[in-house]
């Protein structure tokens, strides 16, 4: 059954790949940059689904995270007129070592607690970011004439150009996590998000797992932060705020904790209100009842992460061989 599920999966995975590379083709302008701006989103979403959906780890501070990466990227970018697509490394290095540093005293708290705090951190970068500290954040203003990203000699101006660049990475970023999720440190988040006294009971490091998911997905979101930071060559304290954090937490749950839920939820959070954008006093009210309807009728999300499937002839082997060695 697994392997029939493999290939039903191939066509389809096919058939979104061209509807993804011919969509923009038909799509205005303004559309156009709508679907940029959802990409980014999505990879947002993916980065927290790492943390939120996968290792059950509570965390409403992400944007600090993609703060920092799009600050880095625009502060050596314009001191130093370093490449954007050379940063982008960098610039999730640099997000995922204070997501580290903001972690380690509080990874073992759980549920709200956790949450608290990590709406504790956001709103410490947009802090310092706005009192400019240690004069390079530019303060309340930002930071101005972030160069474009450029590749194979073509610089990218277009949005065209960028939701194909977004797009990609988004693809990149599924395959990379799906591996991820199938991989040892996979099953062990699973497991630490399903009760994370048994993982821990069962010889797993909760705490350094943990740790990981927080590291890995605040790198994804700064490498975000970099493309943002490309994509609109300015930015300001005001593009990361606790707002932010609240979407990208409100996107994995209706998700469900997948990839491919990550990226629905990113559809939904950030791409909905632009539908209902000629109803402008009254999106967001239709917006949150809607989140709250989806809570109440499909609490698990869209689409979870389906179970596990394990070769059980491998167990039953096990078994006659304990059986002939009685």
């Amino acid at each position: 059954m697994t392997s029939t599920f493999r290939r039903a999966k191939i066509p389809a995975l096919i058939a979104l790949t061209a509807l993804a590379a011919v969509l923009p083709l038909a799509l205005n302008p303004y559309w156009t940059a709508v679907f940029v701006s959802i990409g980014l989103g999505a990879l947002l979403s993916l980065s927290l689904n790492v943390i939120l959906g996968r290792a059950g780890i509570f965390n409403m501070g992400h944007a600090a995270f993609y703060a920092v990466g799009a600050y880095v990227t625009a502060v050596l970018n314009t001191r130093y007129q370093i490449p954007v697509l050379w940063l982008l490394p960098v610039a999730g290095a640099a997000s995922g070592l204070c997501a580290l540093l903001a972690a380690r005293p509080i990874i073992h708290l759980r549920g709200d607690y956790l949450l608290i705090v990590t709406v504790g951190i956001v709103e410490i970068v947009r802090i310092a970011l706005v009192n400019d500290v240690g004069g390079l954040t530019g303060g309340a203003n930002g930071i101005f004439g972030i160069a474009r990203p450029e590749i194979f000699g073509i610089r990218i101006r277009r949005d065209i150009q960028f939701y194909y660049l977004v797009w990609g990475a988004v693809g990149l970023t599924v395959a990379l996590f799906s591996r991820l999720d199938r991989s040892r440190v996979g099953r062990a988040l699973s497991c630490i998000k399903e009760d994370d006294t048994a993982a821990e009971g069962c010889g797993i490091a909760v705490a350094r797992y943990k740790l990981l998911a927080f590291g890995l997905g605040a790198f994804w979101a700064g490498m975000a932060g970099a493309l943002f930071a490309a994509k609109m060559t300015i930015i300001s304290p005001g593009s990361f705020t606790f707002w932010d954090s609240v979407l990208l937490f409100a996107a994995v749950t209706l998700g469900g904790g997948s990839q491919a839920g990550a990226v629905l939820g990113a559809f939904l959070v950030f791409g909905l209100p632009e539908i209902f954008r000629d109803f402008a006093s009254a999106r967001m009210l239709v917006f949150g009842l809607a989140l709250m309807a989806m809570m109440v009728v499909r609490p698990q999300g869209l689409l979870p992460p389906a179970p596990r499937r394990y070769d059980t002839r491998f167990r039953a082997r096990g078994e006659r061989a304990a059986g002939d060695g009685a």
